[in-house]
């Protein structure tokens, strides 16, 4: 055996000591359980309470048995991945509290005759009724308001990547970054004042009008990021064999980036469909089957929530509950369509 072979074999002095796999658990459990200690000890009753004071000596805990052990370097490091962490859940667990206590109180009036009924003649303090004229008042307004923001909203991203130069970009541009930030009540407000001018009423076309409005920079924005994305090797090849400009971003350019474009619609669908504040001034909303938008006042899922919430009856909240449990369901589906449409329409790698 030469002496190369024994070399290889030896175990190498320069790793440091290292700490188990089951460290980071380890130190998650014990943090939570000194936590609970001294809440209790406190007077704390929140769990919430308990949850921070866990965090904090999660992190603190981490730094000081690393850097003992390990060294200051990898304890750094260990902390970083430690606030990463504790940021995640405490994103998710109100998200999951919400989610939770909304299924739990929503599931209470959730059924076939809730989804298939009006509230007709029910009075919001009476048991019954259901929301299937919401559905219908919410399906079309945010139907009628994608068909008007979205064609829009992609049509101005192309002009702004593949055309946009000079003063006119640059205004565009600006107000598409106002739009994104003006609330929901200002759009509603603006078509409202269009309706006073022409002596117009509620219906539910109005309501598509504010919600295009606010969808209309959401979905620039999403689909100017997704059409920065696509390499301009690509425009430059089919450029270079004579294609037209505009055949190129129809044929090369939109097809590439279709899945994120996509994604960015429905994104954008999800976000209108929670509205409440432009359909209570621009849809009035109702008790009964409104299926034409275009004349009377039209109900719909965030607004119906948000009178029946308003009723102070329990039979009203159970069905502002089950209703809520009705429209998070539909933005999950939005997304997960989202999703899916995204990954199936990704361009695909060679080979593939």
């Amino acid at each position: 055996m030469s002496h190369a072979d024994v070399t290889d074999k030896r175990p190498s002095t320069l790793r440091g000591a290292s700490l188990p796999k089951w460290f980071a658990w380890a130190t998650a459990v014990g943090a939570l359980a000194l936590a609970v200690g001294i809440g209790l000890a406190a007077g704390l009753h929140s769990k919430v309470q308990w949850g921070l004071i866990a965090s904090i000596l999660f992190v603190l805990g981490t730094y000081v048995i690393s850097a003992k052990v390990e060294g200051p370097r990898q304890a750094k490091d260990r902390v970083a991945t430690s606030v990463v962490w504790v940021a995640f859940l405490l994103a998710v667990v109100p998200l999951v509290s919400l989610v939770w206590t909304t299924v739990k109180r929503g599931v209470k009036v959730l059924d076939g005759y809730f989804l298939t009924h009006s509230m007709g003649v029910v009075a919001d303090d009476e048991v019954g009724g259901g929301i299937y004229h919401a559905i219908i008042g919410t399906a079309q307004q945010v139907g009628i308001a994608t068909l008007i923001g979205a064609p829009i909203g992609v049509l101005t991203a192309i002009y702004l990547v593949e055309y946009g130069r000079g003063k006119l970009a640059k205004s565009v541009t600006f107000f598409v970054d106002v739009m994104t930030g003006i609330p929901s009540i200002v759009a509603g407000l603006f078509i409202l004042s269009l309706m006073l001018m022409l002596d117009m009423s509620y219906f539910g076309f109005a309501g598509s009008l504010a919600l295009a409005i606010l969808m209309m920079p959401v979905v620039v924005r999403s689909t100017e990021e997704m059409l920065k994305l696509v390499p301009n090797e690509l425009r430059e090849a089919s450029l270079a064999l004579g294609v037209p400009k505009w055949r190129t971003i129809i044929k090369v350019v939109v097809p590439t980036s279709i899945g994120g474009i996509t994604t960015g619609i429905m994104l954008a669908v999800a976000r209108i469909a929670g509205e409440t504040a432009p359909i209570l001034l621009l849809v009035f909303g109702g008790n009964f089957i409104n299926s034409n938008p275009f004349e009377g006042p039209q109900q719909a899922l965030p607004l119906y929530i948000y009178q029946q919430y308003g009723a102070g009856s329990s039979a009203g909240y159970d069905r502002a509950w089950a209703a809520s449990l009705v429209l998070i369901a539909i933005v999950m589906i939005l997304n997960l369509a989202a999703r899916g449409i995204a990954r199936w329409k990704a361009p695909k790698a060679a080979g593939r």
